[in-house]
């Protein structure tokens, strides 16, 4: 009797260095009901070496003709989509690691809170190395989608690859949310996911996020990581203006502080890139572009012209 795939653990890959400790991570799970997925997006490094050393059948490898690259990287995230079978999906990077138990504390989470589209794990931060330098702070087993919108826009860190989503409700909003750069796809895509009924999170670490300086978020790109802001912050403020999903009076404090709040945060990301624009551009193409889109940014020439003598200062 052939057994349903509960989980589908897919890595959009492009980059060789960690890759194998990566799929070692997924190989060594606990809980053995999973497919491993690997998408070679047209990569110029010798990735088909160090998936062809394993032999395990339930490794899935596939390489696109064309690659998305960098800037379309979530093209590449819903290929991974396409190819799973599984009932829930985890989309990690190519150098991040799973912990052993990481699918088994799902599988308890999912029985614990039954009919969420999103659960989420604690998660460690770990260097080139992979030596451990920094665990983020331990969340409630269960919040609102307002509460997870109010602790993103105030900071918390989330990864794509520390979250699980229920693979039938991913595509019925037709997949990964698609932004540049994949800046903001992670948040999006959690709340939307999340506005089903909430997001559980793991009370033990299960995830290990690589910093390094091969990583898309370490890159600049200061204009378009601004764009996708911008979308996120547009959708954000139309989700949260339309009837409540609940009225549970914790989820609605958090629904209306962000509300309150949310024009002046925004405010404050588009002057923070802006000064970063400033300081890495040609200060007259600069002016040019935040003049030119001023209306789109909700910026006054007023603070387009002080934050240029900031970054002169």
């Amino acid at each position: 009797m052939t057994t349903n795939i509960k989980f589908s653990v897919t890595v959009p890959a492009y980059k060789a260095q960690f890759l194998a400790e990566c799929i070692d991570s997924i190989l060594a799970q606990t809980y053995k009901n999973f497919e491993l997925i690997i998408v070679n997006d047209a990569s110029p490094q010798d990735l088909d070496s160090i998936v062809s050393k394993y032999n395990d059948p339930r490794i899935r490898y596939y390489k696109n003709k064309v690659g998305f690259g960098a800037e379309h990287v979530v093209g590449n995230w819903n290929k991974c989509l396409e190819y799973a079978t599984g009932d829930y999906i985890i989309c990690m990077g190519d150098d991040d690691k799973l912990l052993p138990y990481c699918l088994e504390e799902y599988v308890k989470l999912i029985e614990k809170y039954p009919g969420l589209g999103v659960y989420h794990g604690w998660t460690e931060v770990i260097d080139e190395d992979g030596v451990i330098t920094n665990i983020f702070p331990p969340l409630p087993e269960w919040e609102s989608v307002y509460s997870l919108i109010y602790s993103r826009l105030y900071g918390r860190a989330e990864f794509i690859g520390d979250c699980l989503f229920d693979v039938e409700l991913l595509r019925e909003h037709g997949g990964f949310y698609n932004l540049d750069y994949a800046w903001g796809s992670d948040d999006m895509t959690s709340f939307i996911a999340a506005s089903k009924a909430g997001i559980a999170h793991t009370q033990v670490p299960i995830f290990q996020y690589r910093q390094n300086r091969q990583s898309i978020s370490s890159s600049s790109h200061n204009r378009e990581k601004l764009n996708s802001i911008t979308l996120e912050y547009k959708w954000v403020r139309q989700f949260l203006a339309k009837a409540p999903i609940t009225y549970d009076t914790t989820a609605m404090a958090f629904r209306d502080v962000c509300l309150k709040n949310l024009p002046s945060l925004y405010k404050g990301n588009v002057v923070y890139y802006m000064k970063l624009d400033f300081g890495t551009s040609s200060k007259l193409q600069s002016v040019y572009y935040w003049i030119h889109c001023r209306a789109f940014y909700h910026l006054t020439i007023k603070e387009i012209i002080k934050s240029l003598l900031k970054s002169i200062a």
